[in-house]
């Protein structure tokens, strides 16, 4: 039997990378995906793979900032037995390279992002018996890296809130968890490393591929194999926890 049968599955920034690819594994495995997403076209994108393959899913074009958006779309959805808070954007720069504006623009799609979610879903999953959570954190939320210090500040956060969830709605048969990739090979990391080190790309993915142990970047359906395990039944025994999964990056640079 598909392992999320019969499940609702909210997934905010659903259109690309990580976020499509836990969106078409999730939908593989039973669920109807409701994907929340600020950009349609790469929303849509993903929603026509997933009815193709026989999947259901449904798009909302949301900005996760704005808490007005977000519970006008949870409401639209009805039940719901899982969140995942995946939507987020970076920045490049240590705390003397980060304008206020930078600050608040990460602040507010990353942290309140998140918060907006969890502040509309919550309700619903307790009074339908519960859910499963998964907050997409990092390893900068854990180690220090070089000149991330705003994305850091967010995914700490994540990572806080995260934990916070999980101690508080326990007794409401809510499971939280966290991942924290180290770098993934998305779209996302392509446009990043052209719009930061422009006439060094093949260098700077190298360079960055190579910052993992393990040799490489990891691969979205990577990190969807284990989101999916966390907001399925398998995981019912886990909550409270954050599962970095990095390539050795953590605990094996040395």
């Amino acid at each position: 039997m598909a392992k999320l049968a019969g499940k609702v599955a909210v997934i905010t920034g659903g259109g690309s990378g990580i976020g499509r690819a836990i969106s078409e594994m999730f939908a593989s495995e039973g669920a109807k995906v409701h994907i929340l997403d600020l950009n349609p076209d790469g929303a849509t994108e993903t929603a026509s793979v997933i009815k193709q393959a026989g999947g259901a899913c449904e798009l909302h074009t949301v900005n996760v900032s704005k808490q007005e958006e977000v519970l006008a779309a949870v409401q639209q959805i009805g039940k719901i037995d899982i969140l995942v808070n995946n939507a987020g954007i970076a920045h490049v720069g240590n705390v003397e390279r980060c304008a206020e504006a930078d600050f608040d623009r990460v602040y507010q799609v990353n942290v309140k992002g998140a918060y907006n979610a969890l502040y509309a879903v919550i309700p619903v999953m307790k009074a339908h018996g519960g859910g499963a959570i998964l907050n997409l954190a990092s390893i900068a939320s854990l180690v220090g890296i070089a000149d991330r210090f705003a994305y850091s500040m967010s995914k700490g956060a994540i990572y806080a809130m995260s934990m916070s969830i999980a101690r508080d709605f326990m007794h409401d048969n809510i499971r939280s968890n966290s991942i924290s990739p180290a770098r993934v090979h998305t779209p996302f990391v392509d446009g990043f490393i052209s719009k930061n080190y422009p006439g060094q790309e093949e260098e700077m993915f190298e360079k960055l591929s190579k910052s993992q142990p393990i040799g490489r970047m990891a691969k979205p359906t990577e990190i969807a194999k284990l989101a999916l395990f966390l907001c399925s039944d398998d995981a019912a025994f886990i909550t409270g926890n954050d599962y970095p999964i990095d390539g050795g990056f953590i605990k094996l640079n040395n």
